[in-house]
């Protein structure tokens, strides 16, 4: 199911998710965006590449890439930016949330 909410993609979020795709076996997966219980704040982003669609999930495209976001996970990410980081630690996805009213110290999970 297509819907227009709001993901913003940075360019380096684009740039990474295309090279992730580009090198699978399967031309048919997505990245999955998901929010779980748990973390330290409460909440806690998981990605992780699918090719299932179910009816209630929600496809956001942008720069040709499709995100599925499933609609109870859509309600904390409305109006959510997706970056891609690399920096002496690591490198991870982060999302900037504008619906977090807390967060852990690591960027990783999130209170509402």
């Amino acid at each position: 199911m297509k819907n227009e909410i709001k993901l913003f993609l940075t360019k380096t979020a684009i740039k990474k998710i295309k090279h992730i795709l580009k090198n699978q076996k399967n031309t048919k997966l997505k990245l999955r965006i998901y929010i779980n219980g748990g973390g330290c704040s409460g909440f806690k982003y998981g990605f992780k590449l699918d090719d299932k669609i179910d009816n209630d999930d929600i496809l956001i495209t942008q720069s040709n890439i499709i995100i599925i976001i499933d609609h109870i996970s859509l309600q904390y990410l409305t109006g959510s930016s997706l970056d891609y980081l690399e920096n002496v630690y690591g490198s991870k996805f982060t999302i900037s949330n504008p619906n977090a009213k807390t967060t852990c110290s690591c960027g990783e999970s999130f209170g509402i």
